[in-house]
């Protein structure tokens, strides 16, 4: 686990709580940092904090911070004043309600953080509230503060540990019918939603994180060392985007199966008919 938690408090299920530590579960390796450049004299460019009013430099380690409650009016705001803030769910995590775990729109979930005892004391119940969460198979609904904004969390069992996974607020997700306001109310062809069922059970598997790797960060990488061997770089084809918004569908989704393959309504031959077409 990481050395520096994102938070520490207890988890409480009524009157039974131990103290537990949060740690980010996901971790942006793949990403390329860059850096910003004059090209003039290839030097770092540095970000400065300027007073917007006086134009004077000012130190990172000076600032505060500031409400502004009307324009360019600020309440400048101290840590006594957050601390005056604390509410419970700033240091507990109280489980509230247990859920299905089919229950939560997957739009809502946010970050993900592995959750584990913070020291030796209290670990007794921590794998007692584990495995009952574990067997359970519901999610356990609580709150906390992090970053001055109490956040939902939805509490699951993973291994031998618990994954916290904070959630958006309902007023956080926009509106998904807005893309659909030129969305035609019509039915589909039900000839051709059979043969788009056809497609998917084509391309049909299992999930596996490593089959899906950043592809293009892969080739900027690929384009950086050949920069630094001071060797040239093609790029590649990119896939022809199509031309309009007319097609003919149904001809698209025939040439997408391939020649030989069922149609509506024909079924597939038995797979056990194999070894007598061999045979002859």
């Amino acid at each position: 686990m990481a050395s520096h938690p994102s938070w520490r408090g207890h988890l409480r299920l009524a009157l039974v709580s131990c103290p537990v530590a949060l740690y980010p579960a996901v971790q942006d390796r793949a990403t390329l940092h860059f850096h910003l450049i004059n090209p003039k004299t290839g030097h770092r460019v540095r970000m400065v904090t300027r007073d917007a009013e006086t134009n004077e430099d000012v130190s990172r380690a000076d600032l505060v911070k500031g409400y502004e409650f009307k324009k360019d009016h600020f309440l400048l705001m101290d840590d006594a004043d957050f601390e005056a803030a604390r509410i419970e769910s700033s240091s507990v995590m109280a489980v509230e309600k247990f859920v299905a775990a089919t229950a939560i729109d997957p739009l809502y979930f946010d970050t993900s953080y592995h959750v584990g005892p913070d020291g030796h004391a209290g670990a007794d119940v921590f794998v007692v509230l584990q495995a009952a969460i574990a067997k359970s198979g519901m999610l356990a609904l609580s709150r906390l503060v992090m970053a001055q904004r109490e956040r939902v969390i939805a509490l699951s069992a993973r291994g031998r540990g618990l994954i916290a996974h904070t959630l958006h607020e309902a007023r956080d997700v926009n509106d998904a019918d807005q893309p659909l306001d030129d969305l035609p109310r019509t039915r589909p062809d039900p000839e051709m939603v059979k043969l788009a069922l056809q497609l998917i059970e084509r391309q049909t598997g299992a999930y596996d994180p490593a089959d899906w790797e950043d592809r293009y960060s892969a080739r900027l990488r690929e384009v950086i060392d050949t920069r630094l061997k001071g060797e040239g770089v093609t790029a590649d084809q990119p896939m022809d985007a199509p031309e309009g918004n007319v097609i003919d569908l149904m001809a698209s989704l025939k040439k997408s199966l391939g020649p030989g393959k069922s149609q509506p309504g024909k079924s597939q031959p038995a797979r056990s008919r194999g070894k007598r077409a061999r045979s002859r």
